[in-house]
């Protein structure tokens, strides 16, 4: 008798100690697949993890980071295998491809219900680049912008005034030929010659990379702006052959103090105040007949396939707008939060950094913000292009030539 009490006691203690397990193992896990996080923040990351367990003790972030190179190919592959994260980060360019899949949930619903975010917490072109249809299927989680960086010591040395808002094309090849000295392998500056500049220069020229609802890539604004690119090497020789650079990259030629100017990003802030050894500042990017400046930002969306949408839904709002999150961006020089630009308060400490001093420029260059043209097959779009005008900056093709072959084959690619 005893024994029969002492069976069914065991048995009642297994029974009570496998629910406790399993209301212990019961925290829902979100799979977390990033490009944006490069390995020099990812203890920032694990950081942000801990704030956001510690607010959600139900929900646990398991991360997986990858280089921008192999992230979209892995991406694809898992969600066609039926493995998808819960939780993964796009750029613009390559959102509709997934958009267009179905490979997104919705999050309208999760955003009215939310104290976190709302339509006007974003900077609005960063918000609007993620809905599709109607739907909004992703929220931004940061934005950068490309910027004109210059060497005021190298200008300084070459009697040549800073750059002002009033500068165009003309101004930074004037600047470019006073401090250029190939001979003692100094040039004025460096832009890169490929789609990203294209698009953002076509339009500071006039005009415009279209391929909907016609492909406009062979116009006369477009060429202007394709011989401003290239002409910095072949024409003015401002700007490095690759033989010249011998393998090494422009960032660090701008280091070395070889380069007077640089177009680049924001996210390059940190390597420069870390490295540089001489004075540098900001300005925005000159123009041609106008103005136009690149806008990029990266966005977390929740997958389709996720078993946990809730819980990943707050990780997405957490990493667009909580102030842990964009505290840590501004700290760590990474890219700033996407927050429009009433959220001032929250974006005083990123102003009030001395390095460099004309950080106004990051948010002045907004204005003049432009997006490039974005198609399903994205990739195939950018490899013409960048095909095209390689050729046009080696010199194997004039720039016309390359503009009227670039047309040709991007009609065959939208079926136009």
């Amino acid at each position: 008798m005893k024994r029969h009490k002492a069976s069914r006691w065991m048995k009642r203690l297994a029974f009570a100690l496998a629910l406790g397990l399993a209301a212990f193992g019961s925290a829902q896990t979100v799979n977390y697949f990033s490009f944006t996080t490069g390995s020099d923040k990812l203890d920032v990351l694990e950081g942000l993890i801990k704030v956001f367990e510690a607010e959600n003790p139900g929900i646990k972030i398991n991360y997986t980071t990858a280089d921008f190179g192999s992230y979209f190919t892995k991406l694809q592959t898992d969600f066609a295998a039926g493995t998808s994260p819960d939780v993964f980060e796009l750029n613009y360019e390559n959102f509709v491809t997934f958009a267009s899949r179905g490979t997104l949930r919705d999050l309208r619903d999760e955003m009215a219900g939310s104290s976190l975010v709302k339509d006007d917490t974003f900077y609005p072109a960063a918000l609007d680049a993620f809905s599709y249809d109607g739907a909004q299927l992703a929220l931004p989680i940061t934005f950068s912008t490309v910027l004109l960086f210059y060497n005021k010591d190298m200008f300084d040395a070459a009697g040549v005034g800073y750059p002002t808002d009033d500068w165009t094309w003309d101004d930074v090849i004037a600047a470019g030929k006073a401090i250029s000295d190939p001979a003692k392998r100094v040039w004025g500056i460096s832009q890169p010659v490929q789609f990203w500049e294209f698009y953002k220069a076509a339009k500071q020229a006039g005009g415009g990379l279209t391929v909907t609802p016609t492909v406009q890539i062979d116009t006369p604004e477009n060429r202007a702006a394709a011989h401003y690119l290239v002409d910095k090497v072949q024409l003015s020789h401002i700007m490095p052959t690759d033989a010249e650079m011998s393998g090494v990259g422009d960032i660090d030629l701008f280091l070395n103090q070889q380069l007077g100017m640089i177009v680049t990003g924001i996210w390059m802030f940190d390597n420069f105040v870390t490295n540089a050894t001489f004075d540098w500042d900001v300005a925005v990017e000159p123009g041609g007949a106008q103005k136009a400046t690149h806008f990029f930002s990266n966005a977390a969306g929740v997958s389709s396939q996720s078993k946990v949408p809730d819980a990943a839904y707050k990780w997405v709002e957490f990493l667009a707008a909580h102030p842990a999150v964009v505290q840590a961006r501004i700290e760590s020089n990474w890219e700033l939060s996407a927050l429009s630009l009433d959220q001032a308060e929250a974006l005083e400490p990123y102003l009030a950094k001395p390095v460099p001093a004309n950080r106004e420029a990051v948010f002045e260059s907004l204005a003049y913000a432009v997006n490039p043209p974005v198609v399903e097959n994205q990739p195939e779009l950018q490899d013409i292009v960048n095909q095209e005008l390689e050729a046009a900056r080696l010199g194997s093709k004039t720039v016309e030539q390359a503009l009227q072959d670039a047309q040709k084959r991007v009609e065959a690619l939208v079926g136009r």
